[in-house]
């Protein structure tokens, strides 16, 4: 026994240590005794596996060899459970390598740390005192070939004998890659983490295997699913300016509604009344966030289901709407007043198209005038309209907002709501930040309209993604004074506000339009607005105003909501009563979510657009 004993020990406390992570700190659903008992077994074999290494070794490598090796994967658990706090998700390789975003995070790191999280590091520290005490324990006995065979086919067995099992309890478990949660309950976050390794290999080199025939498919089954414009509505906005605002983690949840009594979003509120003003409006983003929701916006293609497209395929040839709109006579720009590079910006909006991005290099930002992540957003919006003013008409622009990111900082001189008092800091500052942020776009407008460049532009406002993540369900359902939030609950939490703004033609007969929809649509929808046909492209979104647009919408995660119901998490609710019903409800339009996923990630992971382009020069 002595010659493994120490490697025993290792792999003891962190698999226990991963028990208790899996517990504690995920939100991992068990239904069964089975589930229970692949959870805790999951890491097992990994484990095993890496510190078993250790037997080919001499005494000073073993050792060495141990303790590094534990830091490194006690490292991994703990970043994953960082990861986890604010995304309600867990880490990968993509998202590894950006790298270039660390720098930026700042206070959003520091927020979600605990005093409690040195525990993930107190096995190593065992580990090494023991090493370097060379206790009993931790004495070297080499160990023989035999017991090394022994070792490692016992490790592989385990290994056979866990996929198996959870082979039975989900079956197609490794095609199921958009599900991580359902593949670190069943392979534990290790085995994920070496699989999720070899995705990432496949899909590097999917590009170099792409050719145009897989193009054809994608270009039948949406030249088959294209709807008719609204003929009303087409070319209504025709020449006039565009403005985007990217509203920073805003959900519907707080339009038209009030904490402790206060309106959360009173200009937000009035501003719809003059607009088209979408309720059923999803975000559809993924690990890319902010990121995601652009790509989404401008080219009417899902995000990916690991890491963001912004990073892992920004040199793609895309055919975003700066692009299209530059046919057209419009110059593009971007106005951000943050890092250049976050989220590789400076890399995909050339690829994009775009002329030019005001980056933070562009803002006058002190310490005053900023908090959190940077510029307020009030000095940010008078600021741009300067830059604004500047460019060529009819321009093509986005403006993406900073206030309202986590963790929601303000300072009290700008709070013009209170917080809200539950278990949940992060939901109780959130409120203010919003009210801040629906100020800002007050003053906003109001600047646009003052420098004359009101009139003659369409404004669109649209809520990037999730504010308040599952770890904060306790205290949401306080304040939607339900007793739980449950998955149908969580799912119509995805509501983001959409509002389609054009002075002289909304402000007369404004709508509020139920029909569902989400991020995908609104390529098309401005597109057909401007007058522009868009035919033949390639985009999953339809046109929100047509009157043949399906009531459906399918979010990164494979959930997907139609008129009657919502499906997530492999069950099927109805949405009058958000009760669950029989799966065969939503299963006629399980196929098509899965397809428009499937495809979309074809187009990237190929790079297939450059095959369409080519097509359109030819024609040309």
């Amino acid at each position: 026994m002595k010659n493994y004993r120490f490697v025993l020990l290792t792999v003891l406390l962190l698999w226990l240590k991963t028990y208790l992570v899996y517990k504690n700190s995920f939100d991992i659903k068990i239904e069964s005794w089975k589930q229970e008992f692949i959870l805790f077994i999951s890491p097992l074999s990994f484990l095993l596996f890496i510190f078993g290494l250790a037997l080919f070794m001499s005494e000073k490598r073993r050792n060495r060899y141990i303790v590094i090796t534990s830091f490194i994967v006690s490292f991994v658990l703990y970043a994953n459970v960082m990861f986890y706090r604010f995304f309600s998700d867990f880490i990968t390789i993509p998202v590894l390598f950006q790298t270039n975003n660390m720098g930026d995070l700042g206070n959003s790191v520091f927020e979600l740390m605990n005093v409690s999280d040195m525990f993930f590091f107190l096995d190593v520290v065992l580990l090494a005192w023991m090493a370097y005490k060379k206790v009993s324990i931790a004495q070297y006995v080499p160990a023989t070939k035999r017991f090394r065979r022994t070792y490692f086919i016992a490790t592989a067995a385990l290994a056979l004998f866990n996929l198996g099992l959870a082979e039975t309890e989900r079956p197609e478990l490794l095609t199921r890659t958009f599900d991580r949660e359902m593949l670190i309950k069943n392979l534990g976050i290790y085995n994920y983490h070496v699989y999720d390794i070899i995705l990432q290999s496949r899909s590097k080199a999917q590009r170099a295997l792409a050719d145009s025939s897989e193009l054809a498919d994608i270009q039948n089954y949406i030249n088959a699913n294209e709807k008719a414009p609204n003929k009303q509505l087409f070319g209504i906005a025709k020449g006039r300016n565009v403005i985007i605002v990217s509203m920073e983690s805003l959900q519907s949840f707080v339009i038209n509604n009030t904490v402790n009594g206060q309106e959360i979003t009173p200009f937000l509120n009035d501003f719809i009344k003059q607009s088209y003003y979408f309720d059923n409006f999803y975000h559809q983003t993924g690990q890319g966030k902010t990121s995601d929701a652009e790509f989404l916006i401008e080219n009417s293609l899902y995000p990916l289901g690991r890491g963001a497209v912004f990073f892992t395929h920004a040199t793609n040839e895309y055919n975003a709407t700066p692009e299209i709109l530059k046919n057209y006579g419009y110059y593009s720009a971007v106005f951000h007043a943050n890092n250049k590079s976050f989220w590789n910006r400076d890399v995909m909006y050339q690829s994009m198209k775009y002329d030019r991005f005001f980056s933070m290099t562009d803002y006058h930002i002190t310490e005053e005038n900023s908090v959190g992540w940077g510029l307020k957003d009030i000095p940010f919006f008078e600021q741009s309209v300067e830059h604004l003013k500047t460019l060529p008409q009819p321009f093509y622009t986005k403006f993406i907002t900073l206030t309202n990111h986590f963790p929601f900082e303000l300072g009290e001189e700008d709070k013009m709501v209170p917080e809200y008092t539950s278990n949940s800091r992060t939901l109780n500052r959130y409120f203010p930040t919003v009210r801040y942020m629906d100020e800002a776009l007050k003053v906003f407008i109001e600047k646009l309209k003052k420098e004359g460049l009101y009139e003659n532009s369409i404004i669109i406002l649209y809520g990037d993604h999730y504010g308040i993540s599952e770890n904060h369900n306790k205290a949401m359902a306080q304040y939607l004074g339900k007793d739980e939030i449950t998955p149908f609950d969580h799912v119509q939490l995805q509501r983001v506000p959409l509002i389609i703004h054009i002075p002289g033609v909304t402000d007369k007969q404004p709508k509020v339009i139920s029909k569902v929809s989400g991020q995908i649509d609104v390529k098309p929808t401005l597109l057909h607005l401007l007058g522009i046909d868009t035919r033949n492209q390639i985009h999953f979104g339809e046109d929100l105003f047509s009157k043949d647009k399906l009531d459906f919408v399918v979010l990164r995660d494979g959930s997907f909501v139609t008129k009657d119901y919502v499906y997530t998490k492999n069950a099927c609710y109805d949405k009058k009563t958000g009760t669950e019903v029989d799966a065969s409800y939503c299963e006629p339009y399980m196929e098509k979510a899965r397809q428009e996923l499937d495809y979309s990630d074809k187009i990237v992971y190929g790079d297939l657009l450059r095959f369409y382009n080519k097509q359109q020069e030819n024609k040309q």
